[in-house]
């Protein structure tokens, strides 16, 4: 007799964007935004997930349309981030993808180059006009959770809950 068997792809709480951190069994929402405090990409993953993990497929995700022919954008002019993304993966892909980013670096991570002297490289731009408009993104989280099923995820289901933050996107997009 054949053990029964979730549902296929996975399924499970990790399948559902559900997982344990510091605040319980949690989900987060990665995104990125415009210059106007816009949505552009959403993605669903668990509360354990750290956020650098998250850069690439947020990023992806981006497809703005242009005004007339022509392929959507898919590339941002630049990025603005917090220290989670501070890591050598994240800047590797934004340079291959020729993306001007503006990320400050973690205090461990400039300890580790002054020790190792001439070796460890110069330290990575860092302009911090730029950088103060980075509270677009948490503006944009703080639109998006004046939906109450954003806020509050009652829904159980991963897709469903990413629609309801689909929806409140587009509202933002309507209103602006």
């Amino acid at each position: 007799m054949a053990e029964p068997r979730g549902p296929a792809g996975g399924g499970g709480a990790g399948g559902e964007g559900l997982g344990r951190s510091r605040g319980g069994f949690t989900s987060k929402l990665h995104l990125s935004a415009d210059g106007r405090c816009r949505p552009l990409s959403l993605v669903v993953t668990g509360g354990q997930r750290a956020d650098c993990t998250q850069c690439e497929p947020v990023l992806e995700k981006i497809c703005v349309p242009r005004p007339g022919p022509g392929r959507p954008r898919s590339r941002p002019d630049g990025l603005a981030a917090d220290k989670a993304y501070s890591n050598g993966p994240c800047r590797r892909y934004l340079r291959r993808r020729n993306i001007r980013h503006t990320i400050p670096e973690k205090s461990d991570s400039q300890a580790a180059r002054r020790r190792k002297g001439s070796r460890g490289g110069r330290p990575p731009g860092f302009d911090e006009e730029r950088y103060k408009k980075r509270n677009t993104v948490e503006r944009a989280i703080n639109k998006l959770k004046q939906a109450r099923a954003v806020a509050t995820r009652y829904d159980k289901r991963r897709y469903v809950y990413l629609g309801t933050a689909t929806v409140a996107a587009l509202v933002i997009w309507l209103r602006t």
